[in-house]
């Protein structure tokens, strides 16, 4: 019975020291998610009850609402741009970081401060100053001779590039990731793989590579989430401009919500948001066996 009253007062001490967290994660998140879930299917405009309305919604953004696809490339040509070249450029850094040098860690941290400081306000007003019409890169241009019609910015077809260029630029976490992971490596199969003369691009391939792939199945997860959530840039630089062209979905599915006061049909993009997001977690969870190197497996 001692043993049993015991294990009782260590349950509730737990369940005391959890209650913060079960109640901020019922009150802020399970009530949203399902009051959300129940919006999707209504007519609801803040002003008004809401009238449920079935698949109306869903119907609507299928068959009816052009912005909703333009939406949606806009994102997914970001996500696929944007992801490899900053895991590629974050992986080049850390690598080229991962050295015993005098003020290694001064770079290091230099290399940091894009993550921190990237996805603010402030920097992506500083980026519509360096891209926008009156900008660096267009005073530049015309000192060198070079007229431009349109800014950067200005164009649907390379406005979206400026955005990605901005999202490169945050390789921070991923590149602190990469570094952690390079150290892991042991220098062993370096030594033994220049004994028997392997070129280093070989190495890289065949070693380098593979005792990576843990790491970058995590950096590709979490960048591919992170891109796909794409809104300060979009709506601070361009507010989805020009002509929509770099509309994202986070900032049609606000302006829906905000600009419109639409919020049924705002919850039921969001739902929609969130199922495309599965589907890639999903499938790369469901790949990872075919290219994901674990060393706990070969043993």
């Amino acid at each position: 019975m001692k043993s049993l009253s015991k294990k009782a007062r260590l349950n509730v001490i737990g369940y005391i020291l959890l209650a913060p967290w079960l109640v901020g994660f019922i009150g802020l998140y399970l009530i949203p998610s399902c009051m959300s879930i129940y919006y999707s299917f209504t007519d609801y405009n803040l002003l008004n009850t809401p009238k449920f309305i079935g698949l109306s919604n869903y119907i609507r953004m299928f068959t009816k609402d052009a912005l909703f696809w333009q939406a949606l490339k806009v994102t997914f040509v970001y996500v696929l741009v944007l992801v490899p070249f900053r895991l590629a450029f974050a992986l080049l850094i850390a690598m080229l970081v991962n050295k015993k040098h005098k003020g290694i860690g001064l770079y290091r941290t230099l290399y940091y401060i894009p993550s921190i400081i990237g996805g603010s306000i402030a920097v992506s007003v500083v980026w519509r100053q360096l891209f926008g019409n009156n900008g660096v890169f267009m005073s530049l241009a015309a000192a060198l001779g070079f007229q431009q019609k349109t800014s950067i910015l200005g164009s649907p077809k390379t406005a979206l590039f400026a955005i990605i260029l901005l999202g490169i630029w945050q390789f921070g976490s991923s590149m602190l990731t990469f570094l952690s992971a390079l150290k892991t490596i042991p220098n062993s199969l370096y030594e033994s793989a220049a004994v028997d003369g392997s070129r280093p691009v070989y190495t890289f391939f065949k070693i380098t590579i593979p005792m990576l792939t843990p790491t970058i199945f995590f950096n590709l997860i979490l960048q591919i989430i992170n891109g796909f959530r794409v809104f300060t840039e979009s709506y601070v630089i361009t507010d989805g401009g020009p002509l929509n062209g770099t509309l994202s979905y986070v900032l049609y599915m606000y302006k829906r919500a905000f600009n419109y006061f639409d919020m049924g049909y705002s919850c039921a993009l969001a739902w929609i948001f969130v199922a495309i997001i599965s589907i890639f977690t999903v499938a790369l969870f469901w790949t990872q066996n075919r290219w994901v190197y674990y060393e706990s497996d070969a043993k």
